[in-house]
């Protein structure tokens, strides 16, 4: 349940009938909410605005929900052939917009340049969104654990490529976008398990998922080896590489595709707020099983409410102990 924020927080003011809306310190999930509410209420009024400003000069704090109410006003701007402008930008909003590439997408009215000092250095940090985004102790073992399981996949590498090889013609690897970090595009990395022209035939294959997710127990993309590798979930030891550049953890969210994103309303950006997991709430549940969109946002902000080191372990032994269940399937 979102709680409502008062119209105080967000009031207008007009500009040579150009509306000027000012946000406040932080914009989380109840502000990113409101915001956007705001702003649908001036694209519905009878005089449409040619644009509308956002005045992001108090705004020190944004996380991954103001981050999708942003998107989601961009996008019905657009629409309405609206302009979206973004003024008095802090560095800290900045920050973020510069890991998610809004700014490359947002128009961004230029602000005066503060000389550098140590403070600035300290601005330019992003947000911590989440307990665990703050941990040294989680990344040190992300770290460790992801040099365990690259030298467990080169040791299976060789077979595991004959494998893919004499079954189907392509390459070892399957690169796909996927959202990490406050909707950062990331490149996420599995052995390949499907046809070579497996997302052309996408199209032609039915969901059987609930939302914004695609799933099919019977998938006939995917290679009898494949079907193994997914079942054993040797297709996903590459992603060890993913987890030591930083993009993802050994234990997280559900990774999203950008598609999948395109569909969320403001607060279902919370479950991007820590950094998607090679494991998670989603695995050890029947990742294959939940073919609801809304249990999986469940999940993922049932993690993050639980969320300790030791809660890590938990899943990661969970995750080891259910491993090579023949009823455990492909993310």
């Amino acid at each position: 349940m979102v709680k409502a924020v008062s119209e105080e927080n967000f009031p207008v003011t007009f500009l040579n009938h150009t509306p000027v809306m000012h946000l406040p310190a932080r914009v989380s999930v109840t502000e990113g909410v409101a915001f956007k509410e705001k702003c649908q209420q001036l694209l519905n009024s009878s005089s449409l605005p040619a644009k509308i400003v956002l005045d992001c000069s108090k705004t020190i704090f944004i996380d991954s929900s103001g981050i999708g109410a942003l998107a989601r006003t961009f996008r019905n701007t657009q629409q309405k052939k609206v302009q979206l402008v973004l003024k008095g930008v802090t560095p800290q909003v900045m920050t973020v917009l510069e890991l998610t590439s809004l700014d490359r997408v947002l128009t961004l009215e230029p602000v005066a340049k503060v000389a550098t000092s140590a403070t600035n250095y300290s601005e330019k940090q992003l947000p911590t969104t989440h307990p665990s985004m703050d941990s040294w102790i989680k990344r040190c073992f992300d770290i460790v654990g992801s040099l365990v399981g690259l030298a467990i996949t080169a040791i299976l590498f060789i077979p595991i490529v004959i494998a893919i090889k004499l079954d189907s013609p392509g390459p070892i690897f399957f690169g796909q976008t996927r959202c990490g970090l406050m909707a950062k595009n990331f490149t996420i990395w599995k052995f390949r398990s499907m046809c070579l022209d497996a997302e052309a035939q996408k199209s032609s294959v039915t969901n059987q998922a609930i939302g914004a997710i695609f799933k099919n127990d019977n998938d006939p993309r995917v290679t009898k080896v494949g079907r193994f590798l997914r079942r054993t979930s040797l297709d996903e030891l590459p992603q060890f590489w993913n987890v030591l550049q930083g993009d993802m953890s050994l234990v997280g969210t559900r990774p999203p595709t950008p598609d999948e994103v395109e569909y969320y309303e403001v607060p279902e950006w919370r479950r991007l707020d820590v950094k998607p997991g090679m494991t998670g709430e989603w695995q050890v549940n029947g990742r294959s099983s939940i073919k609801d969109f809304e249990d999986i946002i469940k999940l993922d902000l049932q993690y993050q409410h639980n969320w300790s080191l030791v809660y890590d372990l938990k899943l990661i032994f969970k995750t080891i102990m259910i491993l090579f269940n023949e009823k455990s399937g492909a993310v």
